[in-house]
Protein backbone atom coordinates (compact mmCIF):
# COMPACT_ATOMS: atom_id res chain seq x y z
CA UNK A 1 0.00 0.00 0.00
CA UNK A 2 1.33 3.42 -0.86
CA UNK A 3 1.64 6.37 1.48
CA UNK A 4 -1.58 8.25 2.01
CA UNK A 5 -1.12 12.00 1.78
CA UNK A 6 -3.43 13.86 4.14
CA UNK A 7 -1.86 17.25 3.63
CA UNK A 8 -3.28 20.01 1.48
CA UNK A 9 0.10 20.93 0.01
CA UNK A 10 3.28 19.07 -0.79
CA UNK A 11 6.06 19.72 1.70
CA UNK A 12 9.68 19.81 0.55
CA UNK A 13 11.84 17.18 2.24
CA UNK A 14 14.30 19.69 3.71
CA UNK A 15 11.98 21.81 5.84
CA UNK A 16 12.06 19.90 9.13
CA UNK A 17 9.54 17.23 8.17
CA UNK A 18 9.83 14.03 10.19
CA UNK A 19 8.91 10.57 8.99
CA UNK A 20 8.54 7.87 11.61
CA UNK A 21 9.18 4.35 10.29
CA UNK A 22 8.16 1.48 12.56
CA UNK A 23 8.72 -2.22 11.85
CA UNK A 24 6.43 -4.64 13.67
CA UNK A 25 6.59 -8.43 13.70
CA UNK A 26 3.15 -10.07 13.70
CA UNK A 27 2.64 -13.64 14.88
CA UNK A 28 1.30 -15.94 12.13
CA UNK A 29 -2.49 -16.15 12.13
CA UNK A 30 -2.96 -12.65 13.59
CA UNK A 31 -2.31 -10.63 10.43
CA UNK A 32 -5.93 -9.61 9.84
CA UNK A 33 -6.45 -8.41 13.43
CA UNK A 34 -3.15 -6.54 13.32
CA UNK A 35 -4.01 -4.86 10.02
CA UNK A 36 -7.32 -3.61 11.47
CA UNK A 37 -5.49 -2.27 14.54
CA UNK A 38 -2.77 -0.66 12.39
CA UNK A 39 -5.30 1.09 10.14
CA UNK A 40 -7.04 2.38 13.26
CA UNK A 41 -3.92 3.89 14.83
CA UNK A 42 -2.76 5.37 11.51
CA UNK A 43 -6.17 6.95 10.89
CA UNK A 44 -6.30 8.30 14.46
CA UNK A 45 -3.05 10.18 13.84
CA UNK A 46 -4.57 12.02 10.86
CA UNK A 47 -6.72 14.12 13.21
CA UNK A 48 -3.57 15.64 14.76
CA UNK A 49 -2.35 19.05 13.57
CA UNK A 50 0.56 18.89 11.13
CA UNK A 51 0.14 15.19 10.35
CA UNK A 52 1.09 14.90 6.66
CA UNK A 53 0.25 11.32 5.77
CA UNK A 54 0.82 7.67 6.55
CA UNK A 55 1.50 4.31 5.03
CA UNK A 56 1.08 0.67 5.93
CA UNK A 57 3.28 -1.80 4.10
CA UNK A 58 2.56 -5.51 4.25
CA UNK A 59 5.49 -7.93 4.51
CA UNK A 60 7.49 -8.53 1.35
CA UNK A 61 7.55 -12.22 2.25
CA UNK A 62 5.45 -14.43 4.52
CA UNK A 63 6.46 -13.91 8.15
CA UNK A 64 8.37 -10.71 7.39
CA UNK A 65 7.86 -7.44 9.25
CA UNK A 66 5.05 -4.96 8.63
CA UNK A 67 6.01 -1.31 8.27
CA UNK A 68 3.99 1.65 9.51
CA UNK A 69 4.97 5.15 8.41
CA UNK A 70 3.77 8.46 9.86
CA UNK A 71 4.75 11.81 8.35
CA UNK A 72 4.66 15.00 10.42
CA UNK A 73 5.48 18.61 9.57
CA UNK A 74 8.07 18.78 12.37
CA UNK A 75 9.44 17.12 15.51
CA UNK A 76 6.95 18.93 17.77
CA UNK A 77 4.00 17.53 15.80
CA UNK A 78 5.43 14.01 16.05
CA UNK A 79 5.95 14.45 19.79
CA UNK A 80 2.33 15.60 20.28
CA UNK A 81 1.16 12.38 18.63
CA UNK A 82 3.64 10.21 20.56
CA UNK A 83 2.49 11.71 23.90
CA UNK A 84 -1.22 11.68 23.10
CA UNK A 85 -3.87 9.76 25.02
CA UNK A 86 -5.32 8.68 21.65
CA UNK A 87 -2.13 6.84 20.75
CA UNK A 88 -1.83 5.40 24.27
CA UNK A 89 -5.38 4.03 23.99
CA UNK A 90 -4.42 1.96 20.93
CA UNK A 91 -1.53 0.37 22.80
CA UNK A 92 -3.69 -0.23 25.87
CA UNK A 93 -6.07 -2.21 23.65
CA UNK A 94 -3.89 -4.36 21.41
CA UNK A 95 -4.93 -7.81 22.55
CA UNK A 96 -5.76 -10.32 19.86
CA UNK A 97 -3.20 -9.23 17.30
CA UNK A 98 0.11 -10.36 18.81
CA UNK A 99 2.71 -8.00 17.42
CA UNK A 100 6.05 -6.65 18.59
CA UNK A 101 7.98 -3.58 17.55
CA UNK A 102 11.32 -4.71 16.15
CA UNK A 103 12.69 -1.43 14.79
CA UNK A 104 11.95 2.31 14.85
CA UNK A 105 13.57 5.14 12.90
CA UNK A 106 12.90 8.84 12.70
CA UNK A 107 13.91 10.26 9.35
CA UNK A 108 14.51 14.00 9.26
CA UNK A 109 14.77 16.28 6.28
CA UNK A 110 16.88 14.86 3.47
CA UNK A 111 17.11 11.44 5.11
CA UNK A 112 13.59 10.74 3.82
CA UNK A 113 14.91 10.87 0.24
CA UNK A 114 17.53 8.25 1.02
CA UNK A 115 15.52 5.79 3.09
CA UNK A 116 15.27 2.42 1.38
CA UNK A 117 11.59 1.41 1.18
CA UNK A 118 10.65 -1.56 3.35
CA UNK A 119 13.64 -1.34 5.68
CA UNK A 120 14.65 0.49 8.82
CA UNK A 121 18.22 0.82 7.51
CA UNK A 122 20.02 3.98 8.65
CA UNK A 123 20.47 6.87 6.23
CA UNK A 124 23.85 7.19 4.50
CA UNK A 125 26.49 9.59 5.85
CA UNK A 126 25.74 13.27 5.27
CA UNK A 127 28.68 13.66 2.88
CA UNK A 128 27.15 11.02 0.59
CA UNK A 129 23.78 12.78 0.81
CA UNK A 130 25.47 16.08 -0.09
CA UNK A 131 27.16 14.58 -3.16
CA UNK A 132 23.91 12.94 -4.26
CA UNK A 133 21.98 16.17 -3.82
CA UNK A 134 24.59 18.06 -5.82
CA UNK A 135 24.29 15.53 -8.64
CA UNK A 136 20.52 16.11 -8.65
CA UNK A 137 20.71 19.91 -8.37
CA UNK A 138 23.26 20.42 -11.16
CA UNK A 139 21.16 19.26 -14.17
CA UNK A 140 18.04 20.96 -12.81
CA UNK A 141 19.95 24.22 -12.40
CA UNK A 142 21.50 23.94 -15.85
CA UNK A 143 18.25 23.17 -17.67
CA UNK A 144 16.21 25.54 -15.49
CA UNK A 145 18.50 28.46 -16.20
CA UNK A 146 18.65 27.64 -19.92
CA UNK A 147 14.87 27.24 -20.28
CA UNK A 148 13.49 29.74 -17.73
CA UNK A 149 16.35 32.21 -17.61
CA UNK A 150 15.60 34.00 -20.90
CA UNK A 151 11.95 34.49 -19.90
CA UNK A 152 12.78 35.78 -16.45
CA UNK A 153 15.77 37.97 -17.23
CA UNK A 154 13.72 41.19 -16.89
CA UNK A 155 11.68 39.99 -13.89
CA UNK A 156 12.31 41.45 -10.44
CA UNK A 157 14.96 39.35 -8.68
CA UNK A 158 12.49 38.32 -5.93
CA UNK A 159 9.98 37.03 -8.50
CA UNK A 160 12.75 35.35 -10.50
CA UNK A 161 14.10 33.67 -7.36
CA UNK A 162 10.61 32.55 -6.29
CA UNK A 163 9.95 30.95 -9.69
CA UNK A 164 13.30 29.14 -9.65
CA UNK A 165 12.76 27.98 -6.06
CA UNK A 166 9.28 26.61 -6.83
CA UNK A 167 10.37 24.80 -9.98
CA UNK A 168 13.63 23.49 -8.51
CA UNK A 169 12.11 22.23 -5.24
CA UNK A 170 9.29 20.48 -7.11
CA UNK A 171 11.68 18.80 -9.54
CA UNK A 172 14.07 17.86 -6.72
CA UNK A 173 11.32 16.34 -4.60
CA UNK A 174 9.39 14.45 -7.25
CA UNK A 175 11.91 13.71 -10.01
CA UNK A 176 15.61 14.23 -9.32
CA UNK A 177 16.10 12.97 -5.75
CA UNK A 178 13.98 9.82 -6.14
CA UNK A 179 15.92 8.98 -9.34
CA UNK A 180 19.36 9.82 -7.93
CA UNK A 181 18.78 7.97 -4.66
CA UNK A 182 17.56 4.91 -6.61
CA UNK A 183 20.52 5.00 -9.04
CA UNK A 184 23.12 5.53 -6.31
CA UNK A 185 21.55 3.19 -3.72
CA UNK A 186 24.38 0.58 -3.86
CA UNK A 187 26.98 3.29 -3.20
CA UNK A 188 24.83 5.10 -0.63
CA UNK A 189 24.22 1.97 1.44
CA UNK A 190 27.76 0.60 1.23
CA UNK A 191 29.45 0.67 4.66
Amino acid sequence: MALTDTSEHAVPADNGEVSLLIARQVEPGYEEAFETWAHGILEAATSFPDHLGYGLFRPARAGGPWFLVHRFRDQAALQRWQDSPERAAFFANCEGHHHTEIARRELHGMETWFAKPGTAQPAPPRWKMAISSGLAIFPISLVGNAVLGPYLVDAHFVLRTAVFAAVFSTLMTYVAMPAVSRLLRPWLTRG
